[in-house]
């Protein structure tokens, strides 16, 4: 889950790193994007990107968005393990809290939320029963009937809630972008040609106006939505790649809702020991 949606950023972060390497040698290949829109020229905004190709763009957009200290993910991406679809609503933060809703393929859903050191996650029956493939019927059966509906927790620190906790830190499901953006890596992702990337008209995500940004990576491609307002960050992003799926960022720099559920909790810690 949380490797499957860092993919995604730092594919196209990768993508950015080879067009600014390349840009001053090939700068042929990024197009403006004037013909792309049908707004006749003297009726539209002001291009807060006038003067940049669309690598510089891509490249803006990737500092804004690695640089900002929380923001909410909303969407669908292939996991690289299930091979299913997991969709995503989830707001985080530099200080490792979040709160949102994780659903598996079709099978159920969990909220979680992260606060302090304790995990807390609240499962539907079709999401325990989905995990419980492989158990015993009895197993699965007493597992719903403990945790379906009802609040549970576990400490951060333990096993069993690592790689929860650490997709609760926006700087570790942004820190592979941060690495590839600041020139770690480059290049294409399947060994061809650099990437390229084009202007693609503008276009409005959850109202807001972006800019967009084609970015072709070998056979992958990927669509970028740059906000045009404010700091260029980026709102929506597309993949056709193998972890395909679409992706919105919103809410930056807004406080996370990660506070202690009300009511009785299940301590899994407690359970387990």
């Amino acid at each position: 889950m949380r490797r499957t949606a860092l993919a995604a950023v730092c594919l196209v972060a990768a993508a950015t790193t080879g067009l600014t390497a390349c840009q001053s040698g090939h700068s042929g290949q990024d197009k403006a994007d004037g013909k792309a829109s049908a707004t006749p020229a003297s009726s539209r905004p002001k291009d807060p990107f006038a003067g940049l190709s669309a690598a510089e763009i891509a490249d803006r957009a990737m500092t804004a968005t690695t640089g900002a200290s929380s923001l909410r993910l909303k969407g669908d991406v292939q996991d690289d393990e299930s091979s299913g679809t997991i969709s995503l609503d989830m707001a985080l933060n530099k200080k490792t809290e979040c709160a949102g809703t994780i659903g598996m393929g079709g099978q159920g859903k969990a909220d979680l939320i992260k606060t302090g050191d304790t995990v807390y996650m609240k499962y539907d029956e079709a999401f325990l029963r989905a995990q419980g493939k492989g158990e015993s019927k009895a197993d699965t059966d007493a597992a719903v009937a403990l945790l379906a509906g009802k609040w549970a927790k576990m400490s951060a620190k333990g096993s069993d809630a690592k790689d929860i906790a650490s997709f609760c830190d926006l700087d570790t499901v942004l820190g592979g972008a941060e690495d590839v953006n600041s020139g770690d890596s480059g290049g294409s992702s399947d060994g061809s040609a650099d990437p390229t990337a084009t202007r693609a008209g503008t276009a409005t995500v959850d109202g807001a106006r972006a800019v967009v940004l084609k970015v072709k990576d070998g056979k992958e491609s990927y669509t970028l939505y740059v906000a045009t307002e404010g700091k260029p960050y980026l709102l929506r992003l597309d993949s056709t790649a193998k972890d395909a799926g679409s992706l919105t960022f919103s809410d930056y720099e807004q406080p996370v809702p990660a506070r202690k559920p009300a009511g009785k909790i299940v301590d899994l810690d407690a359970l387990g020991g």
